[in-house]
């Protein structure tokens, strides 16, 4: 009897074996990589050997001409010129390097839609103590409640080496994306612009605050409480929506406790909690349903409702180094065309992408039955989303004009754009060129944090 369980004994040993390496976290030996064969966050340092060039650093001090906290960015590479531009007639030899949204969108807009194409420039960069708590996050970070929430990691990249198989993967670059390095504290004025098939266009105007508090300096793993950001955002303009706002706690692992929201309406001055503001929920204000909760920022919140699988690097054309795009007293029609954003101010280069596909689980509700993210491999931000409907169609395409925000250092999106490629309108966020100053970075919050960003803060400062 005991003889012929011993078969059984091997099998069982080997399957636990597998599991074991698949949920194992990556060892010191491999962390001692990063600043060494791969960059502090976790790319080859390596380019590919013809148009993506090696690491050396990316941008970590501003330009001279930088000079006051919340100026507009000068274009680091201001003679810098197409080496081309890729159209619908065109397109042919370039396919492999376009995702499925920008052909979509050359196909939709064939005289009017281009991809200029320049030299690929990989200026992505951290502070050292960023640097520094990504390595650590390296060997101790976690996906818990099946991918739901991450547990040892603060300050940093929480998974700078992939590892596991292809679901653990993809999640592990969803969180990186999630939680990447923006700053500690951020204020900024800018508008959202709901755009029609002929070009028209209306603004929302706010005002934003934001404490990464993942990345609170006087902070640890434990002393996050579940706590990724707080976010304050207050209407402006138009006169009828002025004085409204929102607040969010964003919790790292909504399972366990869901993200936490109240509204303010001037109307009424009364604070309400707004329990449904997250997964496909629409975003009227501002956005008038072209945008849904969880199209924000990229993606945002838990990744719950999908399966999710890791399609591998692949070499793509992204939007990158978009200072054209972001220059003080740029006019917002300069940037706004019919149907698409205008391709002179923007920019395209070829970096190397992780290639991520989420298809919504059966039982499970969103309007978006599969999307595919593309993430950049040294900044960790969602360049470009593919979204479908419900047929498998393809219905919306989501896109970030990525840059080094150099007084950081760190690259942040300059402006956000979500196309709907059915009913032809479109949504800027993030438009700031016709303010006085762009967004201001701080190395801390105004006051303790915890009453600034709560409800009777919310209210308190409606009042003013």
């Amino acid at each position: 009897m005991l003889r012929n369980l011993k078969p059984v004994l091997c099998i069982l040993l080997s399957a636990v074996s597998l599991s074991t390496a698949v949920l194992a976290e990556v060892s010191a030996q491999e962390a001692a990589r990063l600043g060494k064969d791969l960059t502090p966050f976790g790319s080859p340092v390596k380019g590919n050997g013809k148009d993506i060039p090696d690491w050396t650093g990316g941008i970590t001090t501003p330009p001279k001409e930088y000079t006051v906290e919340g100026q507009f960015h000068p274009d680091p590479f201001p003679q810098d010129k197409p080496v081309l531009t890729i159209n619908n007639e065109n397109k042919g030899p370039h396919l492999k390097y376009l995702s499925e949204g920008l052909k979509a969108l050359l196909e939709a807009n064939p005289k009017t839609f281009n991809i200029p194409v320049y030299e690929t420039r990989r200026t992505s960069s951290m502070p050292q103590w960023v640097y520094d708590n990504t390595r650590k996050n390296a060997t101790s970070s976690s996906l818990t409640r099946g991918g739901n929430g991450i547990k040892g990691a603060y300050g940093g990249i929480p998974f700078p080496i992939l590892h596991g198989d292809s679901t653990t993967q993809a999640l592990q670059a969803m969180w990186n994306h999630i939680t990447r390095w923006r700053g500690v504290y951020v204020t900024r004025r800018s508008a959202e612009a709901i755009v029609q098939r002929n070009g028209t266009f209306n603004l929302v105007e706010s005002q934003q605050e934001v404490f990464w508090n993942f990345f609170n300096p006087e902070g640890n793993e434990k002393s996050l409480d579940n706590i990724l950001f707080y976010y304050l955002s207050f209407i402006t303009a138009p006169s009828r929506l002025s004085g409204d706002a929102i607040l969010i706690h964003e919790t790292l692992d909504q399972i366990e406790e869901p993200r936490q929201a109240w509204g303010y309406t001037a109307g009424t001055r009364r604070v309400k909690k707004a329990p449904n503001l997250a997964f496909d929920s629409p975003i009227v204000t501002g956005a008038d349903n072209l945008r849904t909760a969880d199209d924000t920022d990229m993606f945002n919140g838990s990744p719950e409702r999908y399966n999710w699988k890791y399609g591998g690097v692949r070499e793509m054309y992204i939007p990158y180094n978009s200072y054209k795009i972001a220059q003080q007293g740029l006019k917002y029609s300069k940037i706004i065309g019919a149907s698409h954003v205008n391709p002179e101010v923007t920019r395209f280069e070829k970096h190397r992408v992780h290639v991520i596909e989420a298809t919504l689980k059966k039982g499970k509700r969103h309007i978006y039955g599969q999307r595919v993210f593309y993430i950049d491999e040294d900044s960790w931000s969602i360049a470009m989303i593919d979204q479908y409907d419900q047929r498998g169609q393809m219905w919306r395409v989501s896109m970030a004009f990525l840059k080094n925000f150099y007084e950081l250092p760190g690259v942040w999106t300059a402006l956000d754009a979500f196309y709907d490629l059915i009913d032809r309108r479109y949504h800027l966020q993030g438009l700031d060129t016709e303010e006085p100053q762009t967004r201001v970075f701080a190395s801390e919050a105004p006051g303790n944090v915890k009453r600034y960003f709560s409800a009777q803060g919310l209210r308190r400062l409606a009042k003013k």
